[in-house]
């Protein structure tokens, strides 16, 4: 029964998450922490689920128009080393519950915020390189691909409407996964069965999640849902 729960909350918050342009890390962590997987293995299996499900979005997402390149390269300039130096860092199993913790809160508060659009303005390079190293550090410290820090950034400051901060979120956390994956230091086997099934479920919610989010785009009728999940699990890795 776990087993199956599990399939369906990972396939859901891949669902979830692509139709806005994320790859879902932060919920496939919220779920792991909720069958209290070791952290150390959270990381790693958050990574790889988050590789097809952003690619997906991304595709569905470019296929629409929405990429903006000259709003993609100066983040992943300076997030792509910085999330593979991020995940050389070693944290203790407590670090990284807290540290996870408040990033799942501040997933929840970008859900919550409604961040209205106005007029585009334009990147400074400074600005896209520092924001780009400080998301990738931390992304890869915890195991995400920081789509669900950058698109509220790229929507705070003006920089992109709504389906160009998710197109642009996308690849930013498919890159930044790699990056991540590449600079573990310790991989802990995982049983091969296990690992498909969780691919599976997270690649067929994200293709529908990116489909529908990149044709559709409303998200509030789910987006209470996926932030009381985030909240449970973020009061689970604090005090649990």
């Amino acid at each position: 029964m776990d087993f199956w729960l599990l399939l369906v909350l990972l396939g859901t918050m891949a669902f979830l998450y692509a139709s806005v342009g994320h790859g879902g890390a932060s919920g496939y962590l919220a779920v792991l922490a909720l069958f209290s997987v070791a952290p150390v293995v959270m990381k790693q299996s958050a990574l790889l689920l988050n590789l097809g499900v952003s690619l997906m979005s991304f595709i569905a997402f470019y296929q629409q128009g929405f990429f903006k390149w000259r709003l993609f390269w100066p983040f992943a300039l300076g997030s792509i080393p910085a999330a593979f130096l991020g995940a050389r860092v070693p944290l203790s199993d407590s670090s990284y519950k807290q540290i996870l913790g408040v990033c799942l809160l501040i997933a929840v508060l970008r859900m919550l915020v409604s961040l209205r659009e106005s007029s585009a303005k334009p990147l400074p390079l400074w600005a896209g390189l520092t924001a780009g190293y400080l998301i990738g550090l931390l992304s890869g410290m915890i195991g995400i691909g920081g789509g669900i820090i950058l698109s509220p950034v790229l929507l705070l400051f003006c920089w992109a409407n709504l389906k160009e901060a998710a197109a642009v979120s996308a690849l930013f956390i498919f890159v930044n996964s790699i990056a991540g994956l590449a600079g573990l230091t310790t991989w802990i086997p995982l049983d091969n069965t296990s690992l498909i099934y969780w691919l599976a479920a997270s690649l067929i919610g994200g293709f529908l999640g990116a489909r529908w989010g990149a044709g559709v785009a409303s998200n509030s009728n789910v987006k209470w849902v996926l932030a009381l999940v985030l909240i449970i699990a973020s009061v689970k890795l604090w005090f649990v």
